[in-house]
């Protein structure tokens, strides 16, 4: 028996032009598929691989969670970066055993952190 994999992860929202523009200009990713207007829009990298997609439908708080990274030295630039684009800071960044963190919400209110991990530099 296979076992199932991670296809793409999917956030619910009413807003999803705008919701699916600040994770791609967060992440670099561009829109590869869109379906009846903005009912569902898919994002994905530039050899069209399947990343991020957002289905219009009612959005719960706090319903999911993601880890982005970079390096300890890009951390500063890109929590700056995050904040400009429309992320909202709910904890002051913090240096942890493991490196640094920064935890936000996007603009409909789904939580997200980035993280520079020590090991990974």
């Amino acid at each position: 028996m296979t076992a199932s994999r991670l296809d793409i992860v999917t956030l619910n929202t009413p807003h999803t032009d705008e919701l699916s523009k600040f994770w791609a200009d967060l992440l670099g990713l561009q829109e590869i598929e869109r379906e009846d207007g903005d009912r569902w829009i898919l994002l994905g990298d530039a050899n069209g691989g399947r990343t991020i997609g957002f289905q219009r439908g009612e959005h719960l708080d706090g319903s999911i969670h993601m880890d982005l990274s970079c390096s300890t030295d890009d951390f500063q630039n890109e929590r700056e970066r995050m904040m400009h684009l429309g992320a909202i800071e709910t904890r002051p960044m913090r240096s942890e055993p493991y490196g640094l963190i920064a935890n936000f919400a996007d603009p409909d209110g789904n939580l997200f952190d980035l993280c520079a991990y020590i090991s990974a530099d």
